[in-house]
């Protein structure tokens, strides 16, 4: 029994005096700590909190790596920061093909940063192409630069069909520039039409642009339907425009026992606006017998 006790006091003390080698003998790479990792990510970047003195070789390449991607990426978008003497034949062949396709691109929908020098003659008939379809789509529509010169005979009358279309439907629809004059005889009908549908809907909605006198017998009914349910809908809501006047025995009747309801519940209760005016006897007695 004494010889098993020597025996593990001395391996217990035997692993005391090992214990400071295997603690010192850990590994310790700063490289890989919090701080380490967020000042690569700030390299990687291209953040100025980036402290390049810290980088190992192997994060220093990464970083390297980083900063080419981004200067290609630069260069694609066209930003200044660009530098176009870090680029090697290949990336600058494709920054050529980029830019050149770019241009095309500009010059085909009208940009301004468009550079018609650098266009091949194909690609220069197919932006003028482009650009006199715009003058004749702006001409129909009767918006942006349109240059009525510019059209064939073909297209000033399918621009002129185009824009006699467009003017009926504003005048059908009341919206945009009407020109009644040149509306034809089915159009003005249609407009006509379309315009007392419209007011009648504006009158019955209680919207603004109504016009009372441009409504039809049955129109007229429905408006003042409309307007008698508004005016009834405010007046149970305790509305400021509620008229009194507009309503009729019975709907006043029912609001004020509506009303008598309320106000006795207030008094009762002793919550909400209470008028001991407008009670009865009885109900007077059966509120004071409650507060007793």
């Amino acid at each position: 029994m004494r010889t098993n006790l020597r025996k593990s006091l001395r391996a217990q003390a035997a692993c005391l005096t090992l214990w400071p080698v295997f603690l010192f003998a850990q590994p310790s790479n700063p490289a890989q700590g919090p701080d380490a990792i967020q000042n690569l990510e700030a390299c990687k970047s291209g953040h100025p909190a980036c402290d390049a003195s810290k980088l190992t070789s192997a994060q220093s390449a990464s970083v390297t790596l980083a900063a080419h991607a981004r200067n290609i990426e630069n260069c694609k978008n066209g930003y200044e920061s660009c530098d176009r003497s870090k680029l090697s034949a290949p990336e600058a062949t494709s920054l050529a093909v980029a830019d050149h396709q770019r241009n095309v691109s500009d010059c085909n929908d009208g940009m301004q940063s468009c550079d018609q020098s650098k266009l091949t003659a194909a690609e220069a008939r197919d932006s003028l192409s482009a650009q006199h379809q715009r003058n004749v789509t702006d001409c129909k529509d009767g918006v942006g630069s349109c240059d009525p010169s510019k059209l064939t005979p073909s297209e000033t009358g399918a621009v002129g069909a185009a824009r006699q279309q467009l003017n009926a439907l504003d005048c059908k629809n009341g919206t945009g520039l009407c020109d009644r004059s040149q509306l034809t005889s089915s159009q003005t009908k249609d407009a006509a039409i379309a315009q007392r549908a419209r007011n009648a809907q504006n009158c019955q909605n209680g919207w603004d642009d109504c016009d009372h006198s441009q409504l039809t017998p049955l129109q007229a009914k429905q408006t003042a339907y409309s307007e008698h349910q508004r005016n009834l809908s405010v007046c149970k809501d305790g509305g400021a425009t509620c008229d009194y006047t507009n309503l009729s025995a019975p709907e006043a009747k029912s609001l004020d026992n509506a009303e008598h309801k309320r106000n006795y519940a207030a008094c009762l209760k002793g919550y909400g606006y209470c008028d001991v005016t407008h009670l009865t006897s009885d109900e007077t007695r059966t509120i004071q017998a409650t507060t007793h």
